[in-house]
């Protein structure tokens, strides 16, 4: 083996910092990290890094685009012209997707779902920080009106993969 195959070798059996154990205690798992561990973990979680890959693959097993490198310069275009205020960040889901949840937890079409429905089904969306008792949680009946709204605006914040400016 040569030099540069064994530099290539021993550079690829390296585990990075955000997934050896020494990482996760950077992140608070634990007492292993290294100063220069805590300082990697520090930033890509500043930075969103992280949800921001997350978000990226799934738009591209969704999609499965012919040509992944172009699809996924366009996403971070669009990302790009979101944190500038110009459009919305890309979202694996829109309304229709939410509309079509919002039929499924009200099969009936009464034009509200209970506040349990409500919970589980922005939960099993992805959406976190969503208003607990939004308006009709005391009769217990949320409409579709704010189930949208709810659903709208956690699913943009989920999608702002970026450092706020």
């Amino acid at each position: 083996m040569s030099a540069k195959q064994e530099h290539v070798a021993a550079a690829g059996s390296r585990e990075t910092p955000c997934l050896s154990n020494q990482g996760r205690a950077a992140r608070g798992g634990g007492n292993m990290a290294t100063p220069r561990e805590r300082e990697a973990a520090d930033y890509l979680e500043e930075h969103k890094i992280a949800e921001l890959m997350h978000n990226l693959t799934s738009l591209l097993f969704f999609h499965r685009p012919e040509k992944p490198i172009p699809f996924l310069i366009a996403q971070l275009e669009k990302l790009q012209a979101s944190r500038e205020g110009a459009t919305e960040p890309p979202c694996l889901f829109d309304l229709s997707n939410v509309d079509a949840v919002f039929g499924i937890l009200d099969p009936t079409g009464q034009g509200h779902v209970t506040l349990v429905q409500y919970r589980e089904a922005l939960s099993t969306l992805g959406i976190k920080g969503f208003d607990d008792f939004p308006e009709g949680a005391a009769a217990d009946r949320i409409s579709l009106a704010t189930f949208k709204r709810e659903a709208k605006a956690g699913l943009l914040r989920s999608s702002a993969t970026y450092k706020a400016v």
